[in-house]
């Protein structure tokens, strides 16, 4: 199977579980890029990711990012569309349901299930990705004070981000 065809069948499988975005999919992008198909090593899937959240636009951009690492432009764009396209489509079709049956009793239920759904994918890629860029307690440690500042006070996240690289620079 050629590696065009390899990227879309498995971002377009991705699209179709990315609920609350592309973000709490990481965990799976992990596991089949790194573990099973060993197209990236750890340490290159941590830097990709760091890319693709530092860079401007959609959380989708790791998506895009592998599909080049793997086969340039032509993989990204594949990549890119495989992840966004199938998703878009099943949106379209279950804003339409969800819009016809608005008062719906299960409607209400499925929403409030979605939440808890999409926080623990986030929270599931979040782990997957320290784990992959850990390379001491120190960055063990920075991390958990982020993390924890980040829940329990209302500074900026990006100042909170700026100062633990900041650290990771100043220490590792």
């Amino acid at each position: 199977m050629s590696l065009l065809l390899q990227l879309a069948l498995l971002f377009g499988k991705l699209s179709l579980l990315a609920v609350g975005g592309a973000n709490a999919t990481v965990s799976e992008i992990t596991r089949q890029v790194v573990t099973l198909r060993h197209w990236v090593t750890p340490e290159q899937f941590a830097q990709l990711y760091a890319i693709s959240n530092a860079a401007p636009g959609p959380n989708v951009l790791i998506s895009t990012i592998i599909g080049a690492q793997m086969a340039g432009i032509p993989g990204a764009v594949v990549a890119t569309l495989a992840m966004v396209v199938p998703s878009c489509a099943l949106a379209v079709v279950v804003s339409m349901g969800f819009e016809r049956h608005r008062d719906a009793s299960w409607r209400r239920v499925v929403q409030a299930a979605l939440l808890p759904i999409t926080a623990g994918l986030v929270l599931a890629a979040a782990i997957i990705v320290a784990r992959q860029s850990d390379t001491g307690w120190l960055t063990v440690a920075i991390t958990l004070v982020v993390a924890a500042a980040t829940f329990r006070t209302k500074i900026h996240p990006l100042y909170l981000l700026g100062g633990g690289a900041a650290l990771g620079l100043l220490f590792l």
